[in-house]
């Protein structure tokens, strides 16, 4: 396969980790990127002397990236520095009420004890099982292509399927430990990083209260993008090309096979394409609509994940009461999900994410300053003006200075908002979802888009829009998939 050439769209993190397996196998790789600089949806912004992740901020589910790197032989140390963090994160239920979640399991079986007799048992028994739900998918489930119906629902699946609680929703199956409502937020605020909710994702993710609270949290120095840098030179060193500030206008098609792409600067011809950008924007944009896997139906049928409010804060001030990872999980949680899901619209007293690395690495911020980072869910296809992404964010901001009892405001020297119309027009993302398809029952494994184009062939799909879905561990393990079906596939065409 050394004389077979590959184009890539896309130098996000996706693009970069399956450009690197495909290298691997011996393609000749062309990565093609519409930005100056590689990361899609994982960038960096630097200015002012204050670094800022784009994207995701938490580094989760470590042996994902260890086994991507030891299949170059590699570690992730030798690309980047991880520091673990501890605490792991706080949260926070008011200005009074708020837990600090460390790496010692019983401290925070104590914390939970505090809102519930009889809860740090409890607490024990749902990560025993968190773990085992984590242990099977990671062997049995994740690293597979889900090519036909009868592959998930087949005897193993289902049988396992039952101890995995699948066709259970995960709001459920914590009411069956614990009574507190607070502590069922505190287990299940992640799962809005996959796109979804609490009342509607099967119960099967809980297995992301093992990743936090068992694993722990690290940091990578230089932030999230050090990752990214890292799967870059990787590519680098294995020959890949990559070529920026070069959008891709269609993916070219004769007699039903892809045979490269066209470009703002021309074209290029390929033995096969495999696009990690945005998959409504490749099937919708990219190609003609003869050759569409999926018609405009289908996309308005899909379950979006959330697009979100990001607010980059540069502050002349270090911040008090804070830790690296905070989150304001609100009592209006049930309705800030429904505004999600269910009612869209811009959501009032919501819950955020807070970030503030500078705490842990003196990078982010100049002497004495602080760097901070918000992210408020939000639906996707909402009107984005500025008038009122910037009422929100000043809502936000005000909630902050007195749930911290700490002034912010007053100490901003740099500040920058972005939402769905810098999704759309920047990162090609439907209706600006910051996420892709939500994790819901129909819309996992065998249920998300297909790696493969069921009408062209030779053409692609890798990335958070195919599985095993969203977040960046699971966009590195998307890759191994992919390149798998595609060395596949090729065997099957000699």
């Amino acid at each position: 396969m050394s004389n077979k050439k590959c184009i890539v769209i896309g130098a996000g993190a996706s693009g970069l980790a399956t450009a690197a397996q495909l290298a691997r196998k011996g393609f000749t790789v062309t990565v093609i990127e519409k930005q100056d600089k590689i990361g899609g949806l994982s960038n960096q912004i630097q200015e002012q002397g204050f670094t800022f992740d784009t994207g995701p901020t938490w580094y989760l589910m470590p042996e994902v990236f260890e086994t991507f790197f030891s299949l170059f032989g590699k570690k992730p140390e030798d690309y980047y520095e991880l520091i673990a963090l501890d605490p792991s994160y706080k949260l926070f239920f008011s200005k009074d009420d708020h837990m600090t979640i460390t790496r010692d399991f019983k401290k925070n079986a104590a914390l939970f004890e505090r809102y519930e007799k009889g809860a740090g048992e409890k607490l024990e028994k749902y990560m025993a099982d968190s773990k085992f739900k984590y242990e099977v998918s990671l062997a049995e489930f994740l690293y597979k292509d889900y090519n036909h119906l009868t592959d998930f629902l087949n005897k193993k699946i289902m049988t396992e399927g039952l101890k995995l609680h699948i066709f259970k929703k995960l709001e459920n199956f914590l009411k069956k430990f614990f009574k507190n409502e607070k502590l069922r937020r505190a287990l299940s605020f992640n799962i809005v990083f996959l796109g979804c909710s609490p009342f509607k994702i099967p119960a099967l993710y809980s297995l992301m209260a093992h990743v936090d609270f068992s694993i722990g949290v690290d940091f990578p120095k230089g932030g999230i993008y050090s990752v990214i840098k890292g799967i870059h030179k990787m590519g680098e060193e294995l020959g890949v090309e990559f070529k920026l500030n070069e959008e891709v206008t269609s993916i070219n098609v004769e007699n039903k096979k892809a045979t490269g792409v066209t470009t703002v600067k021309g074209t290029y011809t390929a033995d096969l394409v495999v696009s990690s950008v945005d998959m409504h924007h490749s099937e919708m944009n990219l190609l003609d609509k003869k050759h569409r896997t999926y018609k405009r139906r289908y996309w308005e049928k899909r379950v979006l994940a959330p697009s979100v409010l990001l607010i980059f804060l540069g502050l002349n001030k270090k911040l008090k009461n804070m830790e690296h990872h905070s989150l304001f999980l609100s009592e209006n949680w049930k309705e800030h999900f429904a505004a999600i899901f269910d009612n869209p619209k811009w959501p009032d007293n919501p819950s955020y994410y807070l970030g503030v690395p500078s705490l842990t690495d003196n990078s982010f911020a100049p002497e004495g300053c602080e760097s901070l980072y918000m992210l408020v869910p939000l639906a996707p296809g909402l009107e984005d003006t500025d008038e009122v992404r910037e009422k929100l964010a000043d809502d936000i901001i005000t909630h902050l200075e007195n749930l911290i009892d700490d002034s912010i405001k007053d100490a901003i020297v740099f500040k920058e908002l972005k939402s769905q119309r810098e999704f759309s027009s920047i990162n090609n993302t439907y209706k600006g979802t910051a996420l892709g398809l939500s994790h819901t029952l129909f819309q996992t494994a065998y249920f998300r888009p297909s790696h493969k184009s069921k009408k062209v062939k030779n053409l692609f799909y890798t990335g958070h829009y195919t599985h095993p879905g969203i977040g960046l561990p699971m966009v590195m393990i998307a890759s191994h998939v992919t390149a798998d079906v595609i060395e596949k596939s090729l065997e099957k065409s000699k």
